[in-house]
């Protein structure tokens, strides 16, 4: 799996902005090859809805996808700069964030992509409680 990351991606937290927790204000980017990721949501590889009602079985089955999507590309967890984090209730922010970490925790030093995270009133499937579209640079 290629890891150029260090080389092509720069994550910046200038103190003016204030230190985020598990995310970077700034990401500069000087890439190869730019990859975009779909929305990924809580289906397992048969279409099937993995944790309804479950917002952290839903969160675990999103990042296991976007680590799939990731592989797919011969990319890691180190190479993505942006998620957009869709949200069904901002209540569940403890678990996204518990379930992020341990994603990132999977490379080393754990990635800080750039993050906006989003409260939706629905997502496309009615028992959808999260979604994550990605960029990637290598």
């Amino acid at each position: 799996m290629a890891d150029d990351s260090a080389e092509t991606i720069r994550r910046l937290n200038p103190p003016e902005l204030g230190s985020p927790p598990g995310y970077s204000q700034i990401v500069e980017v000087a890439a190869r090859r730019i990859i975009f990721i779909a929305g990924q949501t809580a289906l397992d590889r048969d279409g099937r809805l993995v944790g309804k009602n479950d917002f952290a079985m839903q969160a675990e089955q999103v990042f296991k996808n976007l680590g799939v999507a990731l592989r797919t590309v011969d990319c890691s967890a180190s190479n993505l700069v942006k998620l957009t984090v869709f949200l069904r209730d901002m209540d569940h922010l403890q678990s996204y964030r518990e379930a992020r970490n341990r994603f990132f925790a999977t490379v080393t030093p754990p990635a800080a992509p750039a993050i906006t995270l989003i409260e939706v009133s629905r997502l496309y499937g009615a028992d959808f409680l999260i979604e994550i579209e990605a960029i990637a640079a290598v």
